[in-house]
């Protein structure tokens, strides 16, 4: 079994907390994360109907038959139960009663803002990153390996190809969280409307364009693309607010979690496509800023991270913004290393104060290497998080 980096992180605070829960996308190893950093917890799935409707018929009778020191799954499907865990709790006052897991971000934070506000810690999982499966010796041998296989943990664990694993992960994500979170009369629309968005992968977002294009109103792409973000499929990018007297685009950048699912969504079937794939180097940058924010989930922090673009086009990636200091990234996804990478993080220095430290090119090839200028940073080597600073290698 993969290692993941976040295990100490729970265990900690379910010494500190009557509660934890543990978020993230479908199919990333939340059951299988808890069961093994807790084994002398009873784990309970609330996607069996059977414990459902026991849970939803008598809460009360429920927690008593189960006790404290539960792993209770997919929580989300009976909001009923979070009043008498928070009951239970505030009667109890021990850390390390119950864990909480689910796909569905926005129910189950819902539900959480509204009974155990205080009372437990939020902890974010996401399918495996490349420290964790180069660890495990998985990591595919080519960066292009890497980026169509992405890192779910099934693939890795049962060996299924790329190919056979995604378009049913697609229809089992469709069927049960789409369904249960909002009714969508037309689910084909909907899958258009996700492929579009894998199109639009490392690039600013135009929501009108999106819609436009995906036949639906722009309230309703605005609808869809949140349930995408609370259910961990994709997120935004927001562009950094500190103008340095610039005029700045104000438009976020779209971001898949993982880049496996955003090749599946634009139909690759083999890594060798992406080679000459016209969003190869989005598809780059979306995994190395996912790493970025893996790290950060794995740690128990929420990344501070933002792209600066001004109104030239000229753009930096990446800014990581910690302990009041930033660090500005470019993201190549060539092999070969070129100095002419750090002339836009030179334009942005010479105006940010920035120091050549804190300047680094994240890229396609397998050495670390510094220069006067900057860092080269191979994809090899993701930043780690440490002491709440991202690049503290």
């Amino acid at each position: 079994m993969v290692s993941r980096i976040i295990t100490e992180k729970i265990k900690f605070l379910a010494g500190k907390y009557p509660i934890i829960t543990l978020t993230g996308t479908r199919q990333c190893g939340k059951s299988t994360l808890l069961k093994s950093a807790f084994p002398d917890y009873r784990y309970v799935s609330l996607e069996d109907l059977d414990l459902r409707m026991m849970a939803k018929d008598d809460p009360r009778g429920f927690l008593q038959n189960f006790g404290s020191k539960t792993i209770i799954d997919e929580a989300q499907y009976v909001p009923e139960l979070f009043s008498y865990i928070q009951t239970k709790v505030d009667a109890e006052n021990k850390a390390g009663m119950y864990i909480l897991s689910g796909s569905h971000n926005f129910l189950l934070l819902q539900n959480i803002s509204q009974s155990l506000a205080g009372r437990t810690a939020v902890l974010k999982l996401a399918p495996f990153s490349i420290t964790e499966l180069q660890n495990a010796s998985l990591l595919p041998n080519t960066l292009n390996d890497f980026l169509f296989t992405g890192g779910y943990p099934r693939i890795y664990d049962k060996q299924i190809a790329p190919a056979d694993f995604y378009p049913h992960y697609i229809q089992t994500y469709i069927d049960r969280d789409i369904r249960t979170i909002r009714e969508i009369s037309n689910l084909s629309q909907f899958v258009r409307f996700l492929k579009l968005c894998a199109a639009r992968t490392g690039q600013l977002l135009n929501i009108t364009s999106l819609a436009n294009e995906a036949e639906i109103s722009v309230p309703t792409a605005n609808a869809w693309l949140s349930l995408l973000e609370s259910s961990y499929v994709v997120f935004l990018l927001k562009p950094y607010h500190n103008n340095f007297n610039k005029r700045l685009v104000k438009s976020p950048k779209l971001y898949f979690y993982d880049t496996g699912l955003a090749a599946s969504l634009l139909g690759l079937e083999n890594s060798e496509q992406l080679s000459t794939h016209y969003l190869r180097g989005e598809i780059f940058e979306t995994m190395v800023i996912s790493e970025i924010v893996k790290q950060h989930f794995f740690a128990g922090l929420e990344p501070q991270i933002y792209f600066w673009r001004d109104s030239n086009k000229n753009e930096v990636d990446l800014l990581i913004e910690s302990g009041g200091q930033l660090q500005a990234i470019e993201i190549k996804s060539s092999a070969t290393m070129k100095n002419d990478f750090f002339d836009t993080l030179q334009l942005f220095q010479s105006f940010s104060g920035i120091s050549p430290e804190n300047l680094f090119v994240v890229y396609g090839g397998e050495t670390d290497y510094t220069t006067k200028k900057g860092k080269f940073i191979s994809w090899k080597n993701p930043f780690q998080v440490k002491s709440g600073y991202p690049l503290d290698r």
